[in-house]
């Protein structure tokens, strides 16, 4: 069974001003998620800028998440490192407050070969009993999980049963499906890409859409799983404008302004991520309005 079908979201982490965590705001934004038909809370991922946080931090804010949510929906840790220690030790960590499953993405700056990689899945992997998701995002580090990778981790690692693709290749992830032969749930890691991974086997989408639009983004996939492949496609298709804006800075420096212009204080990011541009900020706004978010 997959650990959820349906639009996850990967929540931003509020901040104070003085830059520590508001968990008080993410206590919010996770109540909006949950009353808007969010399939799946995602926490401690690039959106929710972990590479910034203490271990400490980490930790917390994934047993803040778990107790919050309170099994309405799955709760998905993010405990990837690049360090397979670090990694380990995150997602027994993830495992013990009771995460449903964990988001493990590949190692980044030191990178890996793909036996690396088999390594460094499979160590994670062993020291849990919880679900893994593999996260694929070779654009921020460096490092693709090749098909052949993830069919071979697929198959001999149990726990290993779903993977984030965000590499934006179509054809690689089509690969991937033809050498998993069904042994490995998909999940769109773009937003602009939600229907074309779907249309390969796909269960759904980590999205950063989500975060302002949970009950839209949960409905582009919910229409196509039910066959309504036409009013899915209208769903991605009218939103496309407004995903692109929250792309035109590095994630999540748009969605955070986003969600402080619906007053739900997401608050400062931390640096290196600074605040986002005016112009952008301006076309952001605009296609929220188009949408009818602001």
């Amino acid at each position: 069974m997959a650990i959820f079908e349906g639009a996850g979201v990967a929540i931003v982490t509020p901040m104070k001003a003085n830059g520590e965590i508001n968990f008080d705001r993410l206590g919010d934004l996770i109540e909006f998620q949950v009353n808007n038909g969010t399939d799946s809370i995602i926490i401690c991922g690039t959106t929710g800028e972990s590479s910034t946080m203490t271990h400490e931090e980490h930790l917390e804010c994934i047993r803040y998440a778990v107790d919050k949510v309170n099994k309405r929906i799955p709760v998905i840790a993010g405990t990837g490192s690049n360090c397979t220690e670090t990694a380990v030790y995150l997602s027994k960590e993830a495992q013990q407050f009771g995460a449903d499953g964990v988001l493990v993405v590949s190692p980044y700056y030191n990178k890996a070969t793909q036996k690396g990689l088999i390594a460094h899945f499979t160590e994670v992997a062993k020291n849990i009993d919880i679900p893994v998701m593999l996260y694929n995002i070779p654009g921020r580090t460096g490092c693709n999980i090749l098909p052949e990778t993830a069919a071979y981790l697929a198959k001999n690692v149990d726990n290993i049963v779903a993977m984030k693709d965000a590499t934006g290749n179509i054809g690689q992830v089509a690969q991937t499906m033809l050498l998993c032969e069904g042994q490995l749930d998909l999940y769109s890691g773009n937003d602009d890409q939600i229907v074309p991974l779907l249309s390969l086997g796909g269960k759904g989408v980590v999205s950063v859409l989500s975060n302002i639009a949970p009950k839209e983004t949960h409905d582009i996939v919910a229409e196509y799983l039910k066959g309504n492949t036409q009013e899915s496609l209208r769903l991605q298709l009218k939103y496309l404008p407004l995903i692109n804006a929250l792309f035109c800075e590095v994630n999540p420096i748009p969605v955070k302004k986003a969600l402080n212009l619906m007053g739900m204080e997401a608050g400062t990011l931390r640096l290196p991520l600074t605040d986002m541009e005016d112009a952008h900020a301006a076309v952001l706004a605009e296609e929220m309005k188009k949408v009818g978010l602001i």
